[in-house]
Formats: C-alpha cells, structure tokens, sequence
C-alpha cells in the first residue's frame, strides 16, 4: 500500500513539472528558439568572417610577393601603384608592410622629410605589432639625425635602448652620433663604450662604436696638443743693457 502510495505521488509530481515545463515553453520557447538561431547564424557568420579574412590575405600576400619582384626589376610606377593598393585595401597587416615599402622607397629617393613623417605615422598608430612600430620609430630617428636636437633625439631612441628592445643596439649607436654631433662627447662615448661591452652586439655595429671611440680620442688629442705647446720665451735684454754700458764706460775715464 506504501508502495503504491509512492508511485502515485511520484506520478502526479511527475505530470506536475510537465505542465510547468510546458507552460514555460509556451511563454518562453519564442526566445529560445531565437536565441538558438542567433547561435548559429552568428557561428556561421564568423567562419565566413574568418573564411573572407584568410582569402583576402592570401590575396595580399600574393601581391605583395608580385610587388616585391616587380622592384626586383626596377618597374617603380608599377611597384609603387600596387603597394599603395595593398596600403589602401589589405588586412591590416600587409597593409603596413606596404606602407613601410613605401616609405623605404621615398627615403632612397632622398625625400628625407616625406619618408620621416610616413615612418613616424606608421610607428604612432594602434593595434599593429609593437616589432614593427619600434622599427618605425628607428628609421625616423635616422632620418632626423642631422636636424633634430639632442634632446629630441633622446626623447625619440631612449626607449628603443632600454635592455629589452630588440633594436637596442641600432639606438645605442645613433644615441651616440647623436651626442658626438651635439658636442658631447663623454655621452657619446658612454654609448659607443656600452656597445663593446656588450657580447650581444652585432659585429657591424661593434666595428662602427670601435671606429667612432678611436676618432673621439683623437679629436680629443688634437684639441689639447696646442695647449701643452709653451709660448715663446721672451727676449733677454740683459746683454744689450751690458752693452750700453760698456759703451759709456770710456767716455768717463778721458774725463
């Protein structure tokens, strides 16, 4: 009797939630059906997202190569035609490949100011690999080297010297030619000393820090050689004066 009082209360419990689900199907299964059809469309939608990026790379990537030997066999206008399409249309990383070709381009074609400024948008502008952006930043720091000031040169290469920057050693070197062309020259031996004291320091790079400190020695020792030059002696006058009096000696004694 236990037994199948149990049942038929586990029955009626049962029928129970049934209706309960089916009343909050009724109110709610619009939104869930909803909520499952924007699941899918938009799972969908982002593999077409991500199907279109991938072809749109692979098609940038292409011209850039074509680019890439087009300048191989010096066809500029066409070189030049195609990277600002890609500069223009690309995803945004061959994009900026593009836009750095570009301005690679205007600095051999000795448009110093036009190749700084492209090189300075490209490192000021968000979202693109850091590796990049410091490269950037260093080839306008180059190109600024004969016009800017020590301080603005500082300001510009300071964190591109930091320890962890892959392009320390490239700032390091023009932190010191920048010194050197300022006047001063214990910071620029410090720079170029701190070069060849560091195993990591690529060889081509050691050789010019070696070079530069051999010739800050030596205009050092050309500038202090005049000093330690003695001035003349002066004239002694001592035997003209004995002279002089031997001279007069003899017209006293006929007195």
């Amino acid at each position: 009797m236990v037994d199948q009082r149990d049942s038929l209360a586990r029955e009626i419990d049962e029928e129970l939630r049934r209706e309960q689900l089916l009343k909050l199907w009724e109110r709610y299964g619009i939104y869930v059906i909803a909520a499952a059809t924007l699941v899918i469309v938009g799972i969908g939608g982002f593999n077409y997202y991500d199907h279109r990026r991938a072809l749109a790379a692979e098609a940038a990537g292409a011209r850039l190569s074509m680019a890439t030997r087009e300048s191989m066999q010096s066809k500029k206008a066409e070189v030049q035609k195609a990277l600002e399409d890609i500069a223009a249309t690309a995803p945004a990383g061959y994009a900026v490949l593009a836009r750095m070709r570009l301005a690679a381009a205007e600095r051999d074609a000795g448009k110093t100011a036009e190749a700084a400024a492209a090189f300075e948008a490209i490192a000021k502008e968000r979202g693109i690999d850091p590796l990049i952006a410091d490269y950037a930043q260093l080839q306008a720091a180059m190109l600024r080297l004969d016009g800017a000031s020590w301080t603005d040169m500082q300001n510009r290469l300071n964190d591109l010297a930091a320890e962890s920057n892959p392009w320390r050693f490239s700032a390091r070197e023009l932190l010191g030619l920048a010194a050197q062309k300022a006047g001063k020259t214990d910071e620029a031996r410090t720079q170029f000393q701190r070069l060849l004291s560091d195993r990591n320091t690529p060889p081509s790079i050691g050789g010019r820090a070696r070079v530069m400190l051999a010739m800050l020695t030596e205009a050092e020792l050309a500038s202090a050689a005049p000093a330690a030059v003695s001035a003349p002696e002066p004239e002694q006058k001592a035997p003209a004066d004995e002279g002089k009096a031997k001279a007069k000696a003899p017209a006293k004694a006929s007195k």
